[in-house]
């Protein structure tokens, strides 16, 4: 009988990546040629001319600031001119240049790469070291992403794959491995919490596992919160301090903040286990003019100093984790088990935060840097694999949509919905003779269009001119296991139909979408929906009727007041405009009035709890 061919899962991260499989019914981590578990995520051009992957590009970092290029999974799949991006990029000693779709570039020497070619050294050098443990080609890999990357990001993961030469089985979520390799040949039974806080990125999910079903409930997180966040804060309090005493900003030199970024997260790393540590940086900027001495950065950063700088950033973590489990409809007492992944959860400020939200103590059973890749190879092995008992149910992160006409957005799949999954949905034209639309797909949790991110666009052409709202216009969502999007849209009447599968299209910036949407305004398609708009109109009838409720009491504890004349004026306008839009049939007018009158009603209630009244 031939032997199987081999396959692997593979954690690309922000800091360090990891590459496992499973032997003999065990998940395992795949040492590198140097001998370790992790391969740092650092790519670099060296003098010679000659690319440099993992330890040996980090090495070199400090005397090679420009051309050595880390944390790149932080842009991958965004545009240059998002905002995330540049604060991104300002914070960076090497350069980063607008492609030619406005995706992100970075310069290494003469050439321009892309974030996808970056990532692939990455990954090229992980399938290296396990074509070495092997001792054959590997070509089949499943590889994890945050949970909250977005359907570009994801497409960009997987772009990097196929430039690395694997063929990629699967795109899985990082908390969802983590929980696939805990529950790996255990009897596993309930619902469990994964916390993960790594290099560049924060995700956490509920999960409902039993019977080798690994079933997400409810996932949540943000691209841009992780342990380059906490390094940017110490820097800052090193640079600031420096600044005050000498007039020298080291950021603006690239070795400098180089070194800065090293020292950093030594700092940080050791204060895990240490109540303070020192940094110490000689040589680390020359004042101007002739006969300036060499300055020198000594300075003692404490636990507790390091808690203070980074307290919000803590406590953003701790918000995400309450809107999960609300929208899990799960109680901290519900969860069986809590689980701790990434190399920032080593920070007792974290473990104490986390303790004190779930009320539990976190497991102690992985090993937080290991077991994405191991739960990533469970996966590669049951996709592959003669007979496999584990099933994994993924959902969409974020909600997915069309825009309408009024700028707003029709949501077609909800957040936290199991994929993979088909929607279906009836638009129709929104002017008269309109022939064509456009079809703009939106991600995000916001109902006006321009506060989502745009994934991708295209057009429908050849609609028969006829009054609005005459034509019917089939829009659908297709979302496979990876989360990855495709959407088509069919004229009713001659079938005729244009799709695309969404690509790393997204991060445009709020007042450009906006822009955008009230250029296509004339093309954008109607929502035929009356079960929603008569659902919206019933929430905004109750909220009619608790304004009308409160209102006297307003007036009568502001009786005589210039105060109490104006918000009284300003609610019976509210109720005018409440009262019209709800004998109409336009959703995008019930839906701007519902959150008009909830601000009326929330100032009136506040007005009353004020004046005692």
């Amino acid at each position: 009988m031939a032997e199987r061919e081999p396959v692997i899962g593979i954690d690309l991260g922000t800091t360090n990546s990891v590459v496992a499989t499973v032997q003999a019914g065990t998940p395992v981590v795949i040492k590198n040629r140097a001998g370790s578990n992790l391969t740092p995520s650092v790519v670099a051009l060296a003098k010679s001319g000659k690319l440099l992957v993992g330890s040996i590009a980090k090495r070199q970092a400090i005397t090679n600031p420009n051309d050595t290029v880390y944390a790149a999974k932080r842009l991958i799949g965004r545009k240059f001119s998002s905002q995330q991006a540049q604060d991104a990029i300002a914070a960076l000693p090497y350069t980063v240049v607008p492609g030619e779709h406005d995706d992100l570039r970075v310069k290494l020497g003469d050439r321009h790469y892309a974030l996808p070619e970056i990532s692939a050294l990455v990954l090229r050098e992980l399938k290296a070291d396990a074509e070495q443990f092997f001792g054959r080609p590997v070509k089949k890999a499943v590889i994890t992403v945050p949970a909250y990357f977005n359907d570009g990001q994801r497409q960009a993961t997987k772009d990097a794959g196929k430039i690395a030469g694997l063929e990629v089985l699967r795109i899985v979520n990082e908390p969802t491995a983590a929980a696939l390799a805990y529950g790996f040949g255990k009897a596993v039974s309930g619902k469990i919490a994964v916390f993960d806080l790594g290099g560049g990125t924060f995700d956490v999910s509920v999960l409902e596992v039993g019977n080798g079903v690994f079933d997400v409930i409810a996932t949540g997180g943000d691209t841009f919160l992780g342990g380059e966040d906490f390094d940017n804060r110490i820097i800052e309090w090193l640079c600031f301090d420096f600044a005050k005493e000498h007039g020298i900003d080291l950021r603006k030199d690239r070795m400098a903040l180089q070194r800065l970024k090293d020292g950093a997260e030594k700092a940080k790393i050791e204060l895990s286990t240490a109540k303070e540590t020192q940094v110490n940086l000689p040589f680390i900027s020359t004042p101007q003019g002739p006969g300036g001495a060499a300055l020198h950065l000594q300075k003692i950063l404490t636990r507790e100093k390091l808690e203070e700088l980074c307290g919000d950033l803590v406590q953003r973590t701790v918000k995400i984790c309450d809107q999960v489990l609300g929208e899990a409809k799960v109680r901290q007492t519900d969860l069986k088990e809590m689980i701790l992944v990434g190399g920032m959860t080593r920070m007792p400020k974290v473990v104490e935060a986390v303790k004190q939200y779930f009320r539990r103590d976190p497991c102690k059973g992985v090993h937080p840097d290991e077991v994405v890749a191991l739960g990533a190879a469970v996966q590669a092995e049951a996709l592959t694999g003669e007979a496999s008992n584990v099933l994994l149910l993924d959902v969409t992160p974020q909600s997915l949509g069309v825009a309408i006409a009024g700028g707003y957005v029709r949501r077609l799949i909800p957040k936290n919905t199991t994929v993979p999954t088909s929607v279906t949905e009836v638009f129709n034209t929104s002017r008269d003779s309109q022939t064509t639309v456009k079809i703009m797909v939106l991600q995000g949790e916001s109902e006006i269009a321009h506060q989502n991110e745009l994934l991708g666009e295209f057009i429908l052409t050849g609609l028969r001119e006829a009054r609005r709202g005459e034509v019917e216009v089939d829009v659908t969502f297709d979302i496979n296991s990876e989360g990855i999007v495709s959407v088509s849209a069919k004229d009713r009447e001659t079938g005729q139909q244009q799709s695309i599968q969404v690509t790393a299209s997204g991060g445009l910036t709020e007042d450009e979408l906006k822009h955008i949407l009230d250029e296509q305004a004339d093309l954008l398609l109607e929502a035929k929906s009356s079960e929603e708009i008569k659902a919206r109109k019933a929430e905004l009838l109750q909220l009619v009727a608790d304004v009308k409720a409160v209102l006297p009491k307003v007036a009568k504890s502001t009786q005589g007041t210039d105060f109490g004349t104006q918000v009284v004026a300003k609610a019976n306008q509210a109720l005018d405009a409440a009262q019209r839009a709800a004998e109409g049939e336009n959703l995008a007018a019930v839906v701007s009035n519902v959150d008009a009158l909830s601000k009326t009603l929330n100032l009136l209630n506040g007005v009353v709890q004020r004046m005692g009244g």
